[in-house]
């Protein structure tokens, strides 16, 4: 996305005039006409991004997420403004905006993010820090996706005491990994094989886009009913081999109950035998 020419190079290049703006209404477009991105490789971590980081402040009301507004700076001055890629606000209704107009939400972006591009990679590096310090954005986190115009493909700045940016320091972990903590989002950005990721240290997961976030939920559900089906199926085996064993000692208690049966009803008739004068034991 390239940046608005500064308000004061217009006056002076092109004789741009306050006057001319007083003789009409001022408007405050909505898009500056540039692609939302140049190609995939912009496009895919734009929305991880965007999707990732408001799925992830969903829950708190005063936390705003975009990428691609327009940002206007000066009031008055519709020439004056900005698109980051993503960018977060702290301390702002979460509310859907047509343009975000820092004089009219009372504070600038807290932390944005620019996808680096063939086109963009000056403005991204040179142009656009400086913007963001006079505006008091207090991290600028750069990513370049294709690894050609940025070593490391991944770097983070902050606004120090004295309202310049300075580097944030990056640290490789175990795998190779590339981490940049951000104190503000109190995530940290992992670039993995030149794919950028964004990590919960809390929760110790990655955050997930709306889609990916659905489909997690699906296999949950799925396994959960899985799950459910196997205790359901363990309990059938479980309840099918009770009654075997049931089955079986009835089985033992009849064969006893015959066998006494078959007992006393040979006693009796040995007894009969025996009234009637017959030695039961010698007709065997």
């Amino acid at each position: 996305m390239q940046p608005a020419i500064p308000y004061a190079l217009l006056k002076e290049d092109i004789g741009y005039s306050d006057t001319i703006l007083k003789k009409k209404d001022i408007e405050y477009p909505e898009t500056d006409g540039e692609p939302m991105a140049e190609s995939d490789f912009q496009r895919k971590p734009l929305t991880y991004l965007v999707e990732s980081l408001a799925l992830h402040f969903q829950n708190q009301k005063q936390t705003y997420v975009s990428g691609n507004l327009l940002i206007y700076y000066e009031k008055k001055n519709p020439k004056a403004s900005v698109a980051p890629d993503v960018f977060v606000v702290f301390g702002v209704p979460k509310q859907d905006r047509r343009t975000y107009k820092i004089w009219e939400e009372g504070k600038s972006p807290d932390v944005a993010i620019e996808i680096t591009s063939r086109t963009t990679r000056k403005t991204d590096e040179k142009k656009k820090p400086k913007l963001y310090r006079k505006l008091g954005v207090q991290e600028y986190f750069q990513y370049d996706p294709t690894g050609d115009y940025l070593q490391p493909a991944l770097r983070g700045r902050m606004l120090n005491e004295k309202g310049r940016y300075q580097k944030m320091r990056a640290e490789r972990l175990k795998d190779g990994t590339l981490s940049i903590t951000s104190p503000l989002l109190e995530l940290q950005f992992h670039l993995q094989a030149d794919r950028l990721r964004v990590f919960d240290p809390k929760s110790q997961e990655y955050l997930l886009t709306y889609s990916e976030e659905a489909k997690a939920r699906q296999l949950a559900e799925k396994n959960v009913l899985q799950v459910q089906k196997e205790k359901e199926w363990l309990q059938k085996e479980k309840e099918f081999a009770q009654q075997k064993a049931e089955q079986a000692q009835q089985q033992t208690e009849l064969e006893r109950q015959q066998k006494e049966s078959a007992q006393q009803l040979a006693k009796k008739m040995a007894e009969k035998l025996r009234a009637m004068g017959i030695n039961p034991d010698e007709i065997r």
